[in-house]
């Protein structure tokens, strides 16, 4: 071999170790991606909706409405929004199956660590009870104002005594799009 043999040598071995090098990294990226990919694939929207909390997001009803507001409180079955309403500020109970969309969501979440957070729908309706709160129940028929008179395990009955004869309106969990103070 001549001189220039054992750096020709040096060459072809360099360039395989880059090759080598290059094709590692590559699969190395598509693992990550792939691990990424299944992590996110894990997580709730409830996960990234309390990470969302003081974050100003809309919520999107099954039923086209829009409401704005401060997320106040994250569960697993219902958010809690600080929004306006026509009184200034109003709070909403809306239950994660009445949302179409989310709008206002980063991209981190945080998972649940209070016992709390397991609270059905029906354990807060059943405190708005106790308070004899007036409220607003929208559904997808529409919107009815009064107190709640009962707490079901899937419904709940709303006394409309503002009306010239008191009526009482069954409402099944189901239907509820959101709560909200009236």
């Amino acid at each position: 071999m001549t001189g220039t043999g054992p750096a020709r040598w040096e060459l072809l071995f360099a360039d395989l170790e880059a090759r080598f090098d290059a094709e590692q990294a590559a699969e190395q990226e598509g693992t990550v991606a792939e691990l990424t990919r299944a992590e996110q694939a894990s997580i709730p929207l409830t996960d990234r909706m309390r990470a969302a909390t003081g974050a100003v997001l809309r919520l999107e009803l099954l039923d086209g409405e829009g409401i704005e507001g401060r997320l106040a409180r994250v569960a697993h079955a219902w958010v809690l929004l600080d929004g306006r309403g026509a009184r200034g500020q109003v709070q909403h109970l809306v239950p994660l199956a009445a949302l179409a969309s989310v709008v206002g969501l980063g991209r981190f979440a945080t998972p649940s660590r209070a016992r709390t957070d397991g609270l059905g729908l029906g354990h807060v309706l059943r405190g708005l009870q106790r308070d004899r709160a007036r409220v607003l129940v929208r559904t997808a028929g529409g919107s009815v104002i009064g107190r709640i008179g009962r707490v079901g395990a899937d419904h709940l009955d709303v006394e409309e005594a503002e009306r010239a004869r008191p009526v009482v309106r069954t409402v099944p969990f189901g239907a509820v799009l959101r709560v909200s103070e009236a």
